[in-house]
């Protein structure tokens, strides 16, 4: 009730501020000029672990330079001056993100003022879609054409349905004469399910599916895709309505379980498509990088990584490698995606695709290799790999049956 009491105050505050400020500056008109300038304005909440306590914060963006500002909802005074900061991008302003700010992971729990709801959020919406097993083997492809229709995902999962699951999922066809056929396509093999955002992503996604069905310039695409033919290689839910009950059956609240993930902990290895490089849409050319090497991918699934994780998750690098700290900052800035990659061919191991954890030293000696192609230093090389054999199995089920238990 405190923390609803504290989220409540904080939205009359924001405005409140607002008037504040554009009254003090007087005659000014420089100042009057900057009361007037943009500024988003978001409700946020900060977990300390070491006190063990939850933080309400009203996070205030300038676009007009990339400067934030952070103000303590529950002792009502300033708590982060105004500072650019180049590590935070618009795009992952909305709500249900975690965004990093000098360290603090800060969920995005609503509008801090109505000009920001209207202005960001006014048309965004949430979608499932989910890729059938026949077109798994381009999943790849189907990313990069996502990130292209301007969606964003922010949660992906590979998982494998039962007949049962599948005719559940599609219990409102059952009348159709197709429904046999769909529920045996939906689970015959390996599904991703993803949760789209962005703007109009209902009936962006239902465009996207009828653009790759339609095209004359993706039919051959499409025959690889599909391969009987009469069955759309995607699912997209028809409305926002059937986004949600659609998105809880995939995605479930905490402490629900909903379809597990496909992971084996056999032969297998791991790699994290790191924040940064899932924030520059480079997601579908790293998957695409992968299978081109004659790589399989036998589970994917998108983490949020709490702080506590990632310091644990590295553990092993601790005193080290100096960039530790860098490594556990960068895994808990933003949405990772977790990969467990059958590794059994003992001429060239998937780390050897994965490079040098320097992409310079890697763009001079192996340009081909995941870190020279998509990393940019040695935090953010693009992927983190498994380094010791025994580890990789470890590493598999840190993610897949711990964070996802």
């Amino acid at each position: 009730m405190e923390l609803m009491g504290d989220a409540a105050m904080a939205r009359r505050e924001a405005p409140q501020s607002a008037r504040a400020q554009s009254g003090s500056f007087g005659k000014s008109s420089h100042s009057l000029a900057a009361a007037r300038e943009e500024r988003y304005a978001f409700l946020t909440e900060w977990y300390d672990p070491t006190a063990a306590l939850m933080w309400s914060f009203q996070l205030f963006y300038y676009p007009k330079d990339g400067s934030v500002e952070m103000f303590d909802v529950k002792k009502h005074q300033k708590f982060l001056k105004r500072v650019k900061y180049n590590d935070l991008d618009p795009k992952d302003l909305y709500i249900g993100n975690r965004v990093n700010v000098l360290s603090r992971q800060l969920n995005l729990i609503d509008y801090g003022d109505e000009y920001t709801a209207n202005k960001l959020g006014g048309k965004k919406e949430r979608t499932l879609a989910v890729i059938k097993p026949d077109a798994i083997i381009k999943i790849g492809d189907l990313f990069e054409l996502i990130h292209a229709f301007d969606l964003i995902v922010t949660k992906a999962k590979m998982t494998t349905l039962t007949r049962t699951q599948a005719a559940v999922f599609y219990s409102e066809q059952q009348s159709k004469p197709t429904f046999d056929n769909s529920v045996h396509l939906l689970s015959s093999g390996p599904v991703v399910a993803m949760e789209l955002m962005g703007d109009d992503a209902v009936s962006v996604w239902k465009k996207f599916l009828e653009y790759v069905e339609t095209t004359d310039a993706l039919r051959e695409a499409r025959a690889q895709f599909v391969m009987d033919g009469t069955e759309s290689f995607g699912h997209g839910s028809v409305s926002l309505a059937a986004a949600a009950k659609e998105l809880q059956f995939f995605f479930p609240a905490k402490n629900d379980y909903g379809p597990p993930n496909t992971a084996t902990f056999t032969d297998s290895t791991c790699c994290i498509i790191k924040p940064h490089a899932i924030a520059e849409g480079l997601t579908g050319k790293i998957l695409n990088t992968i299978s081109e090497a004659g790589f399989e991918i036998l589970a994917l699934q998108m983490f949020n990584v709490d702080r506590a994780n990632a310091e644990e998750f590295f553990e092993v690098y601790k005193g080290v490698v100096p960039e530790y700290n860098g490594m556990v900052n960068e895994l808990c800035s933003g949405a990772c995606m977790a990969l467990e990659i059958l590794d059994t061919d003992q001429q060239q191991s998937f780390r050897d695709l994965c490079g040098p954890a320097d992409p310079e030293v890697s763009r001079l000696l192996r340009p081909n290799t995941l870190r020279a192609l998509f990393g940019k230093d040695k935090v953010k090389n693009a992927v983190h790999c498994t380094d010791l054999p025994e580890d990789r199995v470890l590493e598999v089920e840190y993610f897949f049956k711990i964070l996802d238990g």
